[in-house]
């Protein structure tokens, strides 16, 4: 049977994951990023940042969720200036996501968005891979897999928290 596309064929001992939260219904409406950088199987570096949106207005129920409102990223640096500190990091390293379905969607919706020349990523996601590998976990929502695996993910919803979760899902499963 071959692998599905968002497992890796092999073991992955370097990857970034990455996580996006964002300020509404748009694609490009990214409010925060996190990133966490793992080479040789061990977390070795890590980002985070607040972005201003595009457009630039919180829907009700995204700021219940994750709690960043308009105040928090009016000042915030847009995506390309954001981008360019993380992005020599990333650079040549597969991509970890938990539900690529959105945080790929939303890298490549602000690469086009801002005219910067996407470098076709490769991505993996956990969540998929967490119902494939994992089928008997009573859901595959982050926390319950982190949990699994050990990691207790006390600031759900928080950017980096979430993509620091996604590194030790993807440590375990890939």
């Amino acid at each position: 049977m071959d692998t599905p596309n968002y497992i890796p064929q092999h073991h992955l001992s370097d990857f970034a994951a990455i996580d996006f939260e964002a300020a509404n219904g748009e694609v490009t409406s990214a409010c925060s990023v996190g990133v966490v950088i793992v080479r040789d199987d061990e977390i070795v570096d890590s980002f985070y940042s607040l972005i201003r949106p595009v457009p630039n207005r919180y829907d009700f129920w995204t700021t219940k969720v994750h709690g960043i409102k308009f105040k928090d990223t009016k000042d915030a640096e847009l995506f390309p200036q954001v981008w360019y500190k993380v992005a020599y990091k990333v650079q040549g390293l597969p991509m970890v996501a938990h539900g690529i379905s959105f945080d790929e969607r939303v890298l490549k919706a602000l690469h086009q968005h801002y005219h910067i020349k996407y470098p076709n990523y490769k991505f993996y996601c956990t969540h998929l891979a967490s119902e494939a590998l994992l089928p008997d976990l009573e859901n595959h929502k982050l926390q319950t897999v982190a949990k699994y695996f050990g990691y207790d993910l006390t600031q759900q919803h928080h950017a980096l928290a979430d993509a620091e979760a996604c590194a030790v899902i993807a440590m375990n499963l890939f």
